[in-house]
Formats: structure tokens, C-alpha cells, sequence
């Protein structure tokens, strides 16, 4: 399960860093976002040929998608609007070859999903009410603070009704099996995408190894550490820095230390 992540860089720079092209609106903002939910617009990368030149080499691109995947097939609720349904914002690594929701973007559209780092939530039976259970929420980044590559898949929804209507771009994030120490906090975790296995996870011409689907070692996800933060995550309506700051550095806030693997 993926459903909050943190991402604060903007689309330009990421664009510089990867030498990609910046193919978000101009007016889409480019602000931290410390508390990314369901439906949110969000950064990806994808790499794609030249719409009218598609015999030229493919190039990486950065785009902003719906996090919730619609499907190529959803019908419209009204003009240009898809029907609500249930937000496909996590796919399984092990099933989404062969899930009819997901199948397609497999074969042919794979993305990165650029961020911070993730949050979870650890359950574990309240001390204070008996018979109820406590949520601590800890927030999973790289020690080094360097950003993550999560593994997605994209789609391209129109209203084939409204003959040229504009496309709506979705993606989703694939998760797997918790690995190592990140198994303490929840038993399932995004799947991380080396940047050695770029080049084959968004290649548009050629599927990517099955190989990349599988559960990831111990040792690749090494350097993600967990610690926990404020419950005030729990509301999307708090978009901060304060959200990933540990919790023995605010007083008259949680107890650090409750729980950790740190």
C-alpha cells in the first residue's frame, strides 16, 4: 500500500537533472507537496518519441498525471468527465500483467514516479484503550536524502464521444512485498526502480523484463530508512514541512521513541 508520498522538487529541475523535457503546463505550480494524496496531480517520467517524428530515438519526458489510473475503456459520466470509480492508485507488481485495469500500461506504458519519500502506518493494539488499535505514521525515505524512483504505469483517457477532446493522463504506483527491516511498519511497499534499470522499464517499444516486476532484494532497498512522524499527516488538509520533521524535535507533540526501528 502506497496512498501518501512526499515529493518537493519542481518539474523544471527535475527536468534538468535527468536532461528530460518539461512537458507540464506552464501553469501547474511547482511547490512542495508534503502530503500527496489520491487524485493529485503529480510529476512522472516517461520516455516517448516525437508525436510526428516517431522513427526518432526516444527521449525522457516529464509530465504531471492523476495519481488513480483510469482505464483506456472508462465510460464518461458527462462530457469529458470519466465515470468515478474506485481510485486505482496502487497496482500489484505480481498481478497488474494480467489484471485487465493495468495489462496494457504493462506492455506499453511504464513510467517513474519521482519522490521524497513514502509514508505508512504502523498498527499496533492501543495500550490505552484495550481491545482498539493505535496508528503511529512513519515516513520511508533514503538516508542520504536522495530522491526516489517509484515503478508506475500510465494511462491515456479520452471521451471518444467528443470526437478531438484533450487527454487525460493517469498513473498509478506499483507495490510489492516489504522487504527487510521495512516489513516492521507494513507488509507492503512501492516498488523502487533502480536507475540501472531505467533505460528497460521505459522503453515504449519493447516490454520490460518480467524480472523488473519481481520483489526486490534486502540489500537494493538498504538505504531506505523509516522514522516516525506526526499524526498530522492523517489529514490531507496539512501540507508542510512539519510533516516530516522527527518527532523528538517538536514539543508538546507526540513522544518520540514510542515506537522505532531506528
Amino acid at each position: 500500500m502506497c496512498g501518501r508520498y512526499a515529493t518537493t522538487t519542481d518539474p523544471g529541475r527535475l527536468a534538468a537533472e535527468l536532461d528530460a523535457i518539461d512537458e507540464t503546463p506552464t501553469d501547474s505550480g511547482g511547490s512542495p507537496n508534503y502530503n500527496v494524496a489520491p487524485t493529485t496531480q503529480v510529476l512522472t517520467v516517461v520516455e516517448r518519441h516525437e508525436h510526428d517524428h516517431p522513427d526518432d530515438d526516444p527521449k525522457l519526458r516529464i509530465r504531471r498525471m492523476r495519481w488513480g489510473l483510469i482505464p483506456v475503456w472508462t465510460k464518461a459520466a458527462e462530457p469529458g468527465v470519466p465515470v468515478k470509480g474506485k481510485p486505482l492508485f496502487n497496482a500489484r507488481a505480481d498481478k497488474a500483467a494480467t489484471t485487465p485495469s493495468f495489462r496494457d500500461a504493462v506492455k506499453y506504458r511504464r513510467c517513474l514516479v519521482p519522490m521524497d519519500g513514502w509514508y505508512e502506518w504502523l498498527v499496533e493494539p492501543d495500550a490505552g484503550a484495550k481491545g482498539k488499535v493505535a496508528k503511529h505514521p512513519y515516513f520511508m525515505s533514503n538516508a542520504d536524502g536522495s530522491r526516489l524512483y517509484m515503478a508506475g504505469l500510465w494511462s491515456v483517457w479520452r471521451d471518444r464521444s467528443q470526437g478531438a477532446s484533450e487527454p487525460l493522463l493517469s498513473c498509478t504506483i506499483l507495490t510489492t512485498d516489504a522487504v527487510g527491516e521495512l516489513t516492521r511498519i507494513h507488509d507492503r511497499m512501492p516498488l523502487p526502480m533502480p536507475q540501472q534499470h531505467w533505460a528497460a522499464w521505459l522503453d515504449p517499444d519493447h516490454p520490460a523484463p518480467a524480472t523488473l516486476l519481481e520483489t526486490p532484494s534486502v540489500e537494493s532497498v538498504a538505504g531506505i530508512v523509516a522514522r516516525p512522524v506526526s499524526t498530522l499527516v492523517n489529514s490531507v488538509r496539512n501540507n508542510g514541512p512539519e510533516l516530516l520533521a522527527p518527532l523528538d524535535t517538536r514539543a508538546g507533540t507526540e513522544k518520540a521513541g514510542q515506537i522505532s526501528l531506528l
